[in-house]
């Protein structure tokens, strides 16, 4: 196989764990910045073991080797958007922020994973005064979910569209950064998602909660699509709506593992 030609090539850049499973992190991100016309390029952050239903096992690359990936991709790809998934401990937070004079001008999504949606933990607790204080502060937006974002804030938002607005808009006010704040998790239907500024609301998303599919990598396919729509040169707004109509695409025709329901990611 040739190596691609970066004349014309409109690439995206994950930093992330490896989802054995291929529904999450790095994999899930590179179904979706191709099923987006984008290629795709990495930075492992961490090995992870798992399947749909639970992660048995995580094991951390050296941060050395995560700052030898980004710093060869980026020399060579004409990367025009990033995507930031789990980074685990603080040593690769680190080494990540050490790597953000080489993404200057380029959009970084940060989706800010810290818990599985089998309940596993991939983000260590030591490392979340790191990421709040040296990745946070420095991307272009976030995309936390309900849980993250209360883990930030340090109370848990009442589950109205009203509170859930406030909290978005709190967060970026904290961070000096655009949050999306996802609903998924809150006890709402329709599912409500809200993009803010530390300037107020700049736009609100509804959409009507699915049933029966299990959503396991959801929110990586959602930053990994908007990010993809940066990279093609939508602006941000445009973006979130576009990534925001992908993910909801994949949860209207799932496929079939075992006899359960799962997004489809553009294969």
């Amino acid at each position: 196989m040739s190596a691609p030609s970066t004349d014309t090539l409109v690439a995206a850049l994950s930093i992330a764990g490896s989802d054995s499973g291929g529904a999450a992190g790095i994999q899930a991100d590179l179904h979706t910045f191709a099923a987006c016309g984008v290629y795709g390029t990495t930075a492992i952050t961490a090995l992870t073991a798992q399947n749909h239903v639970s992660v048995s096992a995580v094991h951390a690359v050296s941060p050395e080797v995560v700052r030898a990936q980004i710093d060869q991709v980026m020399a060579y790809y004409p990367v025009r958007a990033i995507k930031i998934g789990m980074l685990h401990n603080e040593r690769i937070i680190k080494a990540v922020t050490e790597s953000l004079p080489s993404m200057l001008g380029i959009p970084v999504i940060l989706d800010p994973v810290m818990i599985s949606s089998s309940g596993a933990m991939l983000l260590e607790p030591a490392a979340l005064q790191a990421l709040s204080q040296c990745l946070l502060p420095n991307v272009t937006m976030v995309t936390p979910n309900f849980d993250e974002a209360a883990v930030f804030l340090g109370y848990r938002p009442e589950s109205t569209p009203i509170a859930m607005e406030h909290a978005a808009i709190a967060l970026a006010q904290q961070f000096g950064t655009a949050v999306l704040l996802k609903g998924g998790h809150f006890a709402l239907d329709p599912v409500i998602d809200v993009l803010a500024g530390p300037e107020g609301v700049r736009l609100r998303l509804q959409s009507v909660r699915v049933h029966g599919v299990n959503t396991h990598g959801g929110g990586c396919v959602l930053s990994a699509a908007i990010t993809a729509h940066l990279a093609l040169g939508a602006g941000l707004v445009d973006s979130v709506e576009r990534g925001h109509a992908f993910l909801q695409n994949a949860l209207a025709s799932p496929v079939n593992l075992k006899g359960r329901k799962t997004l489809r990611l553009g294969f």
